[in-house]
Order: structure tokens, then C-alpha cells, then sequence
């Protein structure tokens, strides 16, 4: 079956966390047998900053941000039996998801994929003529990158048919332990993006803890960091390509993971970096968010802090051997449970059930 996908990247991470997530989930399901073209705007100067070349298991398509260009890509969409138009693609999203559902065939499988469903639903809520809620009637299915009952709800009252959330998970030939690299040596690591509704939370479980912690080496990856006023045991290494997230896990003594604020107040939002961590091994420290019992234990495979100060006696406290053996637990439990592999399982079905209705009915 034909996928027509349009997202943000896949080819670049470039301020695009959402890339390993379409990579991981879209290969997996390659090895399904769909036939993918994956749809991206050369905007953000992400095709300069590309993190891989297209890939032999799907069909990669990079337009212009021209309207005639986004008109041009949207009429393919009546090539596939299932169309999918993700958030957050970066230009003219809203006319890019009435030109998809205009030129998709009226049987083929319709569906929007959030992948920061936190803050898209908020837009609902204020505007009531946002695209999404306008065309919620026309779409089959609405897959989230997390959110749980509370998104899933939420979805279902703006008059969505179906909602149902497609957790982020491991790619085990992407991230996996590696030797350690000295350039990312650190006693705590953090790899994000310099975002509005993550800064203030970076300052507190980050920046704060090293300013309290002032002998302590602290590592900071990610774009739109450079003028940001911190402590001199602060080392910025920039944007951090996803072939080197590997050893920027590995070689802290524990690497931390941030919510964006929407996520964390919603919870059941596992970023990305949660199991990338994981996969490659690394201890990681994550701040406190509904749900991460569903996906990591707390204190045995993951450890967890509610504010700065936890974060300051968490480390305090973290020996090398602990440290090892929680990123050895929390890579056992996420390759048992947590795979690309295993999401694309329950999309499968997904994709089958609904193509399978869509048939009957039209008998």
C-alpha cells in the first residue's frame, strides 16, 4: 500500500525533533511492506544541515516554499490509499492540509498526525476555525506522538472519529551504546532545541542545578543557546547531529530530559530523547511528568525530579556503578517493550482495520 506523508523532515533534525520519530516509525513500517514518499519543505535551513541521505526504504520529496510548489505535492496525494498530514510541517499548514484533503480519493485512509498534540489542541480551543478543527470531519483517524487519555478526550470532543496515541520509541540500529567520546565528557548532559515553552524549564532543571553545583561539568547541545547567560561549568556544543547522539548519551555520567512546559503539564509525552537515551544505555534523569511509570520504572530504570533541588541530590548521590546499571536496566526494558518495530505492529493493524471498513462500507 501507498503512504503519501506529509511532514516537517525526514532527511534533517535541524530544529525538527520530530525527525527520529517519522525515521523510526516510517522504516519500521517500510519493513511492513508500504511503499513510502515522505513530503518536506526546504525551509529553516534544514536541507543544509541534513542528518542523512534519503533512504533506500522510503521515497523522500523536497519542494520549494512556494504555494505553486505545495499545490504541486498535495495533488500527489491522490496517488496513495493513505494520506497523512503531520503537524507542524513549517509552512502554510493550513493550506497544505485542505490542499491534501481536496486532492486525496475519497476512499483512500485520511489521517492527521500530531506530533505535538499538547499545544495543537490549545490552538483549538482559541480558534475555532483553526484547519485542523475544520477538517476533522473529513479525516479517518487522528495518531498522536503521545498525550494519553487526556489528548485522546480532547480529540474525540472536537468531533475527531477516532483518536489514538502512537508513542515514541527505539530505533535499536540508530541508537545503541558506543564508546564513549571525550569532546561530550560531562557529569550531567542535556541535548534540546532552545525553545519559549521549554526555556523556563531549562533554567530551572538545568541551569539552576549548575549554578548550585559550581565543580560539577555540565554539557548542553541544541540550537538557539549561543547568548544564553550561564554559569562558566556550562560547555555548549551546539546542534548535535543525530549520528553523534549516541556518544552524547554514553559519555555523561547522566544525561537529562526536559519536557516542553504543554507536555509536562499534559503528560504521557515521552520525548524522543527518552528512549534514545535509553537504547544507548545512558542514566537518565528526567523531570516529572504523569505517566513515566507506562514506559520506565522510576529509580531503577529512569530517575526522576520534580525540581532543581532533586536534580542537585540525585547527583549528588549518583556513583558511576549506579549510574551504569540504570542505563543498563532501562535498555533492557525499552528493547523489550519499546521498539519502532512494535509501534508499526499497532499502526499496521490500524491502517487494516480502517482500510478494511472503508472497503465494506463501499460494498
Amino acid at each position: 500500500m501507498k503512504i503519501a506523508f506529509y511532514g516537517s523532515s525526514l532527511l534533517s533534525a535541524y530544529w525538527n525533533g520530530a525527525a527520529t520519530y517519522y525515521r523510526g516509525l516510517l522504516r519500521a513500517l517500510a519493513e511492513r511492506g508500504y511503499d513510502i514518499t515522505f513530503y518536506e519543505p526546504d525551509v529553516y535551513e534544514r536541507q543544509k544541515n541534513r542528518d542523512i541521505d534519503p533512504p533506500h526504504w522510503c521515497k523522500v520529496v523536497v519542494y520549494e516554499a512556494t504555494a505553486d510548489d505545495l499545490r504541486a505535492v498535495a495533488v500527489k496525494a491522490g496517488e496513495a490509499e493513505i494520506v497523512v498530514k503531520a503537524s507542524g510541517v513549517g509552512f502554510e499548514d493550513d493550506r497544505l492540509m485542505e490542499e491534501v484533503l481536496r486532492h486525496a480519493r475519497p476512499e483512500a485512509l485520511k489521517i492527521f498526525w500530531d506530533v505535538d498534540a499538547p499545544a495543537t489542541l490549545s490552538e483549538l480551543r482559541d480558534i475555532p476555525g483553526h484547519a485542523v478543527r475544520l477538517a476533522l470531519q473529513k479525516l479517518d483517524l487522528v495518531l498522536t506522538y503521545g498525550g494519553g487519555d487526556p489528548v485522546v478526550e480532547a480529540y474525540r470532543e472536537f468531533g475527531a472519529r477516532a483518536c489514538i496515541p502512537i508513542y515514541n520509541a527505539l530505533d535499536p540500529d540508530t541508537h545503541h551504546p558506543v564508546a564513549p567520546d571525550e569532546h561530550f565528557s560531562a557529569d550531567l548532559g542535556f541535548l534540546g532545541n532552545r525553545l519559549p515553552d521549554r526555556e523556563a524549564r531549562v533554567e530551572h532543571f538545568f541551569l539552576e542545578p549548575a549554578a548550585r553545583l559550581p565543580q560539577a561539568r555540565f554539557l548542553l547541545g541544541g540550537s538557539g543557546w549561543q547568548d544564553k547567560p550561564m554559569t562558566g561549568n556550562v560547555r555548549r556544543v551546539g546542534h548535535v547531529a543525530t549520528h553523534d547522539h549516541n556518544a552524547f548519551n554514553v559519555t555523561p555520567k547522566a544525561v537529562l530530559n526536559i519536557s516542553r512546559e504543554s507536555m509536562a503539564r499534559n503528560g504521557f509525552s515521552p520525548a524522543t530523547r527518552v528512549f534514545e537515551a535509553a537504547g544507548a544505555g545512558a542514566c537518565l534523569v528526567t523531570d516529572n511528568w504523569e505517566g513515566i511509570e507506562l514506559f520506565l520504572k522510576p529509580n531503577e530504570e529512569v530517575l526522576v525530579a520534580r525540581d532543581a533541588q532533586d536534580v542537585i541530590d540525585l547527583m549528588a548521590d549518583l556513583t558511576p556503578q549506579r549510574a551504569a546499571a540504570i542505563g543498563k536496566r532501562a535498555m533492557a526494558r525499552v528493547l523489550a517493550d519499546h521498539t519502532y518495530a512494535q509501534r508499526a505492529e499497532i499502526v499496521d493493524a490500524l491502517f487494516r482495520q480502517k482500510l478494511r471498513r472503508h472497503g465494506e462500507a463501499a460494498a
